[in-house]
């Protein structure tokens, strides 16, 4: 009986952590429609986050400070991994490279964590099935990238900007297990989401024009911003530190693969783009190797014991 439930526990958290890589997946085509209506990449980053900031305080404010100085650098780490440096190191390559080098480099985070996590955890190295699995989809993730495109193009600075973007993620994803031990999953978003817009407020200062006050008041405007702040945002990075803390971050980050697939979906849909034949066999690989992973790790526990 209890083995079941936690079976049943763990498949709600797979479920979480692709809810909350859904979320992220639909968010570039929100941001695309934002960017089309004149914000700046800056703006609405501290948009979502601050709105983020603000829902999630209403319900959780009693502790306003964490348990140490040492903590509370752990968590200003986390709003600078997982927002102003991730969005801004990744906005900004955009710039300077093409964004199917972006998608692509920035979608090694997985690899990295499980690198990072290897390294310091001798008992969580991953297996050969899970890297296995974990190759695949990155294949698969190159193949919806290029869906429309085969071109590619080495840009130092852009390739190294999108660079830095996965390995911020990736360190989020191992301080975030570290925190998850003391803190509660709504306390960490609060933090992160407040040293996110903190650190990120400077760059205001040398972002170009911004767009005026009335542009907010667009329904394609507020819309698309609600939905960053609340479920790409707020629900998003609460749930996704509930799954770190469940499945570990290995795991977890595994589900990042499937992120292409929503954007690939989200702009058929929205945006009338076309999928093409590649497009679906790298949807078909990502699938096939997020599954390959998960049931060769399963395989070895079961022979294990």
């Amino acid at each position: 009986m209890i083995g079941k439930q936690s079976s049943a526990l763990n498949a709600l958290f797979h479920l979480g952590a692709f809810l909350a890589m859904t979320a992220w997946g639909a968010s570039f085509v929100s941001t695309k429609v934002l960017l089309d209506n004149g914000l700046h990449p800056a703006e609405i980053y501290i948009y979502r986050f601050l709105l983020a900031y603000l829902l999630i305080l209403t319900v959780c404010h009693k502790q306003i400070f964490s348990n140490s100085w040492r903590d509370e650098l752990l968590f200003a780490t986390c709003g600078l991994c997982a927002g102003s440096i991730y969005f801004i190191a990744e906005n900004t390559a955009l710039e300077y490279t093409l964004a199917t080098n972006v998608s692509l480099i920035t979608s090694l985070s997985p690899i990295l964590t499980t690198m990072i996590i290897g390294f310091l955890y001798k008992s969580e190295r991953p297996g050969r099935g899970f890297i296995t699995g974990s190759f695949l989809a990155f294949m698969g993730v190159g193949l919806v990238i290029f869906n429309s495109s085969f071109v590619i193009k080495v840009n130092p600075i852009g390739d190294m900007l999108s660079l830095l973007a996965a390995v911020s993620w990736a360190i989020y994803s191992v301080v975030l297990r570290r925190l998850n031990t003391t803190y509660t999953v709504m306390f960490i978003s609060r933090k992160t989401f407040f040293y996110g817009v903190l650190t990120a407020l400077p760059f205001l200062a040398i972002s170009p024009d911004l767009a005026p006050m009335e542009t907010l008041t667009r329904p394609a405007v507020w819309g698309n911003l609600l939905f960053l702040g609340l479920f790409a945002s707020m629900f998003a990075y609460v749930i996704w530190a509930q799954a770190i803390k469940v499945l570990g971050p290995v795991k977890a980050s595994n589900y990042l693969y499937f992120q292409p697939i929503i954007t690939l979906i989200a702009s058929a849909w929205f945006l009338g783009e076309t999928i093409s034949f590649i497009g679906y066999a790298g949807c078909t690989l990502i699938i096939v190797g997020v599954w390959l992973s998960e049931w060769l790790e399963r395989r070895k526990i079961v022979k294990r014991s």
